[in-house]
């Protein structure tokens, strides 16, 4: 391994050792409470350190975010091109990101730490950097009804809207796993998420 390499990886395992700190500090303390200083003293290294490669602790906490965020729309990217019908695109799309919030349980936790706070975080120009990784997950939703519409299999709706509301739906759903040993008890989770998807795609569909 030459020079260059070597000190690339040594960036990213810092890099890395700093997300790790600053996403542990966060589920302790909240974001109120994650200062620069405990996100320091949790991954051992000087302050000074983790402004070499974050201006803020929000830049840290974004980096989290974009990270996970660009993890799932690339397995949401996979799982539509599996099949070109749109109704499987949908539910291949549904089950992509119920094994990433059981495989990926850290991104998916920060993710929805952020989306679900009712205080303001970030600042305009980082919100949107987080926004365009959304946008790209959706687009997928967006792009299999349009193909249904235009297949003439889904009836005409607004794609863009329809997407925002099942994937609202879809989060909502997987927090209910939570719930599987009282509310669900005696019922599959999976399945019920699946029943979910199924009732979207009939309220889609132009034969049901």
């Amino acid at each position: 391994m030459g020079l260059k390499q070597r000190r690339e990886r040594e960036i990213e395992e810092r890099r890395r050792q700093i997300l790790d700190a600053a996403r542990t500090v966060l589920f302790e303390s909240g974001m109120q409470g994650a200062s620069i200083n405990r996100i320091a003293k949790t991954a051992e290294l000087g302050v000074g350190t983790i402004y070499f490669y974050f201006k803020s602790k929000e830049d840290i906490f974004v980096a989290l975010q974009e990270e996970g965020l660009s993890l799932l729309a690339d397995l949401i990217q996979q799982a539509a091109a599996q099949s070109q019908n749109p109704s499987t695109k949908i539910r291949h799309i549904a089950q992509a990101y119920l094994e990433f919030s059981t495989k990926n349980k850290n991104y998916f936790d920060i993710i929805n730490y952020f989306l679900s706070s009712p205080d303001v975080l970030f600042t305009a120009n980082l919100k949107r950097q987080v926004h365009e990784h959304g946008n790209k997950i959706l687009s997928h939703v967006v792009a299999a009804v349009k193909l249904g519409v235009q297949q003439g299999d889904f009836k005409a709706v607004d794609a863009d809207r329809f997407a925002v509301i099942l994937w609202a739906n879809l989060n909502g759903l997987i927090q209910f796993k939570k719930l599987e040993n009282t509310i669900l008890i005696g019922d599959s989770y999976s399945d019920l998420l699946d029943y979910a998807v199924e009732q979207w795609i009939d309220l889609l569909s132009i034969s049901a």
